[in-house]
């Protein structure tokens, strides 16, 4: 018996190349910016919500669009607990919190809710936010994406100008196989990445001992090796944590925490990038 290969078929490998697809841009701000992770449970969100309060604290009209319909985490941690208007009852206003505009599913349906949805209703939740909530004269607007590198990346890489994405990752190298992923599939799609961040890099104890918990200069080294931007360490911090779970991010509660300073330095880097 003739020995085969198992694979993909070719037709099947033509049909997953990228192809060419119109980009717009979301009406109403000036540049979009994505915060993926690739793997699940680095602390994306966490990141994001803290990033955009520092994008504004320098100055910036910034908007967060929590893009995660499954696990919308925008509600809890930025303490929201109102529906967005709608006048016409076509496009909604987004959700004003710490100076932010804010949209997420999670103001569209209960706490409990879970989101049973196929991919087609996830893509066309999407383009409502994109497409129909009137986001107002915004420099930056954040999108906190979903770990992975499904149909919410796709939509947002093939049909919505996306700026540049910013990729959070723990050093541990489980995380960082995933986000090997995510830089490829990002460079396939021709989709900027503005530079990688080591998140939870490491624990500091009373004493000033480091403690690397999850490793040690994994996402540096990635960033070198694909030749990406580091933009820096965001240490673990039980203030961070506190802040989050209490609906108001560091970064608004304390600005002059070492952690907050992290997320300035990072979001003033950014922003030397655009304007």
């Amino acid at each position: 018996m003739d020995k085969k290969t198992v694979g993909l078929s070719s037709s099947f490998k033509g049909n997953t190349e990228p192809k060419s697809f119109v980009k717009n841009p979301i009406k109403g701000t000036k540049f979009t910016i994505a915060i993926s992770s690739a793997k699940g449970g680095v602390g994306k969100s966490t990141f994001a919500m803290n990033f955009a309060i520092a994008l504004k604290s320098i100055g910036l009209k910034v908007g967060i669009l929590d893009a995660d319909i499954y696990g919308p985490s925008l509600p809890k941690m930025m303490s929201v607990n109102e529906k967005p208007k709608s006048e016409d009852g076509k496009s909604m206003t987004p959700v004003n919190q710490y100076g932010v505009q804010c949209m997420s599913i999670g103001f569209l349906v209960d706490t409990d809710t879970p989101m049973i949805w196929r991919g087609p209703m996830v893509t066309s939740a999407i383009k409502t936010f994109t497409q129909k909530v009137l986001w107002n004269d915004l420099d930056f607007i954040v999108v906190d994406m979903p770990p992975g590198t499904g149909d919410t990346q796709l939509t947002f890489a093939q049909e919505i100008k996306v700026d540049g994405v910013i990729i959070v990752s723990t050093p541990q190298e489980i995380a960082l196989a995933d986000v090997r992923r995510g830089i490829n599939m990002f460079n396939k799609l021709k989709v900027p990445i503005l530079g990688l961040v080591d998140n939870m890099s490491f624990f500091e104890s009373e004493n000033g001992k480091k403690h690397n918990i999850f490793g040690e200069g994994g996402v540096e080294k990635l960033a070198i090796d694909f030749k990406k931007k580091f933009l820096g360490k965001i240490p673990i911090s039980i203030d961070l944590r506190i802040a989050a779970d209490n609906g108001k991010p560091l970064m608004e509660e304390n600005s002059e925490h070492k952690i907050s300073k992290i997320f300035l330095e990072m979001a003033k880097k950014v922003k030397e990038s655009f304007l």
